[in-house]
This record gives structure tokens, C-alpha cells and sequence, in this order.
């Protein structure tokens, strides 16, 4: 049975192309063939999920991959919002026999139409006031969107009231910041490949202050092997999550700005959220399923999250030992406001 989302959920995912993945894997009494749903906000919906966080995607669901898609993501307990066509859907197979991923054939979708955009973009407007955050997600095939959709939703979603978080790189990262974001989530080798950054903490902090000023209220930045920084009102905060085993680092970013989103969505501040983040993305690492894991394990991790100040010149300022689950007064500077749910048509306020 499909979820019911008559009285909104938690958290909006603008997720434009879902894709179907195909994963070839050996096992003792033979090949095992994994069938899923994936893309970047399936990942990140996933993760919500895990940590108790109810979701809304709104996608385009393409052909045949659509209608599979669709039971997949309503079976994993996702409200599904879709604009369904026909054509062709995105979709992957993989090969893992080996131990490594193997891509064996890809298929990138037919781009959206003008009036599928226009269809999905109303869709998003419609759910994101009964949700606590929206998040803008983008599809795997750079070319199936324009980016300048990125800077009128945003600005759109926030006219409504909504906070809107994204996780978007390139193009879209820009076209995003321009229509003015609560959260920005990106990783420094993005900055890096787009010009905004060099290798030294200076300057990610640099470029995470000429984000925040062109209209990203906060920025995090990732960085493979290294603690994450966060700029926010108060300054900058190093987070360093408990080093863990690797398995398969893909979906860590994601998992690691759910658990930052689902934070939020529950009311905890902005350093509170990514101390949750942080310990969501190193769980996901120990994992081959991406967006995987599961509430209790990432509440464990988060005990083992360590946070300091750091400045503009790169100084450290201690704040904390280890940041406890409730998160430390000393942290709660501020969280960003969420927009209240609309009254359901009895005059109460939506739980």
C-alpha cells in the first residue's frame, strides 16, 4: 500500500529522475540480482527514513523503470508525487562479482519537457508547505535540466515559507544560491573543480563565506578523509566524525546531509544537526547498500563526534570534548527557523 501523505510529511524531496538500479552480485550458491531504486534523492530518502524521518519525493517516473520505480519507492515507505510519461527512464547495471563495481550498461533517461517540468515544478510547490524542510536534489544526467530551475524553486520555496536545503554542485549549485538556500551542502573537491577553492582550509572557508554571501544562510563543506567545516551565523565549526572501516564510500555525502536534514526536520539546531549528519555519513561508509544504516547504530556514532572552532586564519577554539546526543547548550546558537505546517481542514495544526 502506497504511503499516505494526506497530512504531509516530515522533509519534500525534489528528486527530478529517480533511477532503477540493476547490481549483479556472486554468492556461494550463485549470481543474486539486486533490484532498487537509486539516484541522489533516493539515496538522501533513504537515509531519512532510517533515522525516523518521514519523506515526500516529487520525480518524473519514465516508462517501464517508472512503473517499477514507483512500487519500489512506495515500498520503502516513500510518499511518491509523480509526473509519469512516457519514454525512457534512467536506470544502471552493475557488475560486483568481483568485488568492485563494474558498470555494465547505462541508460540516462529522455530529458524533461517543458510541461513535465512545469507539472513537477507545481508538485513541489504543493508538498513543500506541509513538510519542515525541502530538499533540492539533482538528476544524474547533468543535461536533462535546465539549471536555472534550481534558482526559481529555491526562490519560489522560500517566498512560501519553506526552508530548503540542497546538496548540488556546478551549475545548479550556483543557479541555487542565487535564489537564496538555508543549507547548502558541497563537497571541496566541488569547489575545487568549479573554481570557488584551493587546497588549504583558508581558503574552502574563503569560499564558504562568498557562498554564504551570494544566499547560502549555511554551508558545509565535505572533505574525503577529513574533518567536514560548517559556516553558519556563529562562524566556523570543524566536525570530525569516528574514523570507521571502509567499505564503499559512495552515498556517504548523502547520508551525511540527510542525517544534517532530518536533524532539522526534528527541531534540533543547525550544530546539532550536522554533529547527526556526520555520524550518518561514516555509518554509511562501513555499508554497501548506499543510504543505508539504521537509527540506533548512528546514534552510537554520534557520541564519538568531536567539534571545535576554527577562524578565518585556520586558528582553532576548542568548544567541545564529544557532543552528546542532546547536543551541548554551548552549540545551540540559533537553529535555522522552520516554516509551521498548515492547519489540516479541522483548524489544528499538523503533527
Amino acid at each position: 500500500m502506497a504511503p499516505d501523505d494526506s497530512d504531509g510529511r516530515d522533509v519534500t524531496i525534489f528528486a527530478p529522475a529517480p533511477i532503477l538500479t540493476v547490481t549483479v552480485e556472486e554468492r556461494p550458491a550463485g549470481d543474486e540480482i539486486h533490484v532498487h531504486a537509486g539516484g541522489q534523492g533516493v539515496w538522501q530518502a533513504r537515509m531519512l527514513l532510517r533515522l525516523g524521518t518521514s519523506v515526500t519525493m516529487c520525480c518524473v517516473l519514465s516508462g517501464e523503470t517508472g512503473v517499477v520505480l514507483r512500487h519500489l519507492l512506495e515500498d520503502e515507505g516513500i510518499a511518491v508525487r509523480a509526473v509519469e510519461r512516457a519514454g525512457r527512464g534512467a536506470a544502471y547495471l552493475h557488475d560486483r562479482r568481483s568485488g568492485e563495481r563494474r558498470l555494465v550498461a547505462e541508460e540516462a533517461g529522455d530529458p524533461l519537457g517543458r510541461h513535465e517540468l512545469d507539472e513537477l515544478y507545481g508538485l513541489v510547490l504543493g508538498s513543500a508547505p506541509d513538510s519542515r524542510v525541502t530538499i533540492l536534489s539533482g538528476p544524474a544526467d547533468l543535461a536533462s535540466l535546465p539549471p536555472d530551475t534550481y534558482r526559481r524553486l529555491a526562490a519560489d520555496l522560500r517566498a512560501a515559507g519553506a526552508t530548503v536545503a540542497a546538496d548540488l554542485s556546478q551549475a545548479r549549485l550556483a543557479a541555487a544560491v542565487e535564489g537564496g538556500l538555508a543549507v547548502l551542502k558541497v563537497s571541496d573537491e566541488e569547489l575545487r573543480r568549479d573554481g570557488l577553492a584551493g587546497e588549504s582550509v583558508e581558503a574552502i572557508v574563503a569560499a564558504m563565506h562568498e557562498l554564504r554571501a551570494r544566499g547560502a544562510a549555511v554551508v558545509i563543506v565535505t572533505r574525503a578523509g577529513e574533518p567536514l567545516l560548517l559556516l553558519d551565523e556563529e562562524g566556523v565549526l570543524e566536525v570530525t566524525p569516528p574514523r570507521m572501516e571502509v567499505a564503499d564510500h559512495r552515498g556517504a555525502g548523502d547520508s551525511l546531509f540527510a542525517g544534517v536534514v532530518s536533524g532539522l526536520a526534528r527541531g534540533e539546531t543547525i550544530r546539532d544537526a550536522v554533529v547527526l549528519g556526520a555520524a550518518a555519513g561514516a555509518l554509511n561508509v562501513t555499508r554497501h547498500g548506499l543510504g543505508s544504516g539504521d537509527a540506533e547504530a548512528v546514534a552510537r556514532l554520534r557520541r564519538s563526534v568531536t567539534t571545535r572552532r576554527i577562524g578565518q586564519d585556520g586558528a582553532d577554539h576548542p568548544v567541545s570534548g564529544r557532543v552528546s546526543p542532546e547536543g551541548l547548550a554551548a552549540l545551540a546558537t540559533g537553529g535555522i527557523p522552520l516554516p509551521a505546517r498548515r492547519p489540516s481542514a479541522g483548524g489544528e495544526p499538523r503533527r
